[in-house]
């Protein structure tokens, strides 16, 4: 194992940001059980791993070729966390097509990279095959999404699309939450249901809701205002697929 060049390290630093990130096609995950699902479920996908020395002994063998030292100092100036963890790795994105008649989430202009996080892992647990994004939600490769998805980032692709014009050309029912609608358990779900999720603070944008075939609400008895957006697809999914 190599240390880590100065170039390499203003390179990884560099995709910190989006842009960088959709130029290259590539993201970066931090944490050692990320990182070692990572490199198991995406191998061929591994442009290059860093770690600290005291964890260099985790890694598997056929990848050494890939991997380079750091020390902690110069872990915690390529690291996008507060509290940089032994390693890091670097992924090309594995390339994805969109499913037709699978059981999928819609998102719409979801913001908060910990509910984007918590949806990935809510869809991987639920069995959801897809994540379809308007162009304006959170990117799914940022590091907080990635680090609050547990694994599921691996596993459930996400496509950022044209909402509107996906959603009217799918000839699968799209059930979308709501404050108000139908009550979610008096509703019969198909096994290739689409459930369009809002943005936190507004909701589904009118166009959208106007191509919802069933309106579903939670109903609610006490006197919170709304649901948490991740907590509410929890409660759908249960549903949906129980």
């Amino acid at each position: 194992m190599e240390a880590l060049s100065k170039a390499k390290q203003k390179w990884i630093r560099s995709l910190q940001q989006k842009k960088n990130r959709d130029l290259e096609s590539l993201f970066v995950v931090e944490g050692e059980k990320s990182v070692l699902e990572g490199i198991l479920a995406l191998s061929s996908h591994l442009e290059i791993l860093v770690t600290l020395d005291s964890f260099a002994s985790q890694i598997p063998s056929q990848f050494y070729s890939r991997t380079f030292t750091v020390t902690t100092k110069e872990l915690e100036q390529i690291s996008d966390l507060k509290t940089p963890n032994k390693c890091l790795a670097v992924f090309r994105r594995p390339e994805t097509s969109l499913l037709p008649n699978e059981l999928s989430i819609a998102l719409d202009g979801i913001q908060d990279p910990g509910n984007m996080g918590t949806i990935l892992r809510l869809a991987d647990w639920f069995g959801v095959k897809q994540l379809i994004c308007s162009k304006d939600t959170v990117d799914c490769y940022n590091s907080k999404v990635i680090q609050s998805s547990m694994g599921a980032i691996y596993r459930i692709p996400v496509h950022y699309v044209d909402l509107a014009e996906f959603l009217t050309n799918s000839p699968q029912q799209k059930f979308g939450a709501m404050l108000n609608g139908k009550n979610y358990k008096e509703v019969n779900y198909p096994k290739d249901a689409i459930l369009i999720m809002g943005n936190e603070g507004k909701g589904v944008r009118p166009e959208i809701e106007a191509l919802f075939d069933v309106p579903v609400t939670i109903p609610r008895f006490g006197e919170a205002e709304s649901l948490n957006v991740a907590t509410a697809t929890a409660i759908l999914l249960a549903e949906i697929v129980g």
